[in-house]
């Protein structure tokens, strides 16, 4: 009997954390860059090219305009993804576009609410591209879940970069 409650007593305690975990972490940030061996132009022109999205992020299916803006900002896309044999519908919004600067995305994923702040900077023929990111949930679970999921996070969009230097240098 005493083994029960001590077990009970543990997983109450590990149950209060988790829940306590969306009351105090609202959203969850990270940083992840990468350095390309090609002028900042040719950068930024392949990163937003619309059509080559799928050879470095291959869980994109299809991506759709809703709403095309002039100058870019404002303009909404369909975006189709594959997440482990699930398809995802998300929106995306681009909220800022400074040519060979920023590019700033915001998508909204059913629990996810995601943006993604990425800025090329160039130096000696390099280019850095530094992604600032912030994952919030309109869901209070998803939101308690988040700070715990951060590193997976972390590791996907690293590797979505990685994955588009090796696309854009073997060009």
């Amino acid at each position: 009997m005493k083994a029960i409650k001590i077990i009970l007593g543990i997983v109450t305690v590990l149950v209060i954390i988790f829940f306590s975990t969306g009351l105090l972490i609202k959203e969850t940030t990270y940083q992840v860059r990468v350095e390309i061996n090609k002028p900042l132009s040719e950068v930024f022109t392949a990163f937003n090219d619309q059509n080559s999205i799928k050879e470095w992020v291959p869980e994109v299916i299809a991506i759709e305009p809703i709403n095309i803006k002039p100058g870019i900002v404002g303009s909404e896309y369909k975006m189709t993804v594959d997440n482990n044999g699930q398809t995802v519908i998300m929106t995306e919004k681009v909220m800022a576009y400074i040519p060979n600067q920023k590019v700033t995305l915001y998508f909204d994923a059913e629990d996810m609410l995601k943006t993604d702040d990425y800025n090329f900077s160039e130096e000696n023929g390099i280019t850095l591209i530094v992604k600032d990111v912030v994952c919030k949930s309109e869901s209070y679970i998803m939101s308690c879940m988040f700070p715990y999921l951060k590193g997976f996070f972390i590791d996907m969009d690293q590797k979505y970069l990685d994955n588009f230097k090796g696309y854009i240098e073997k060009e």
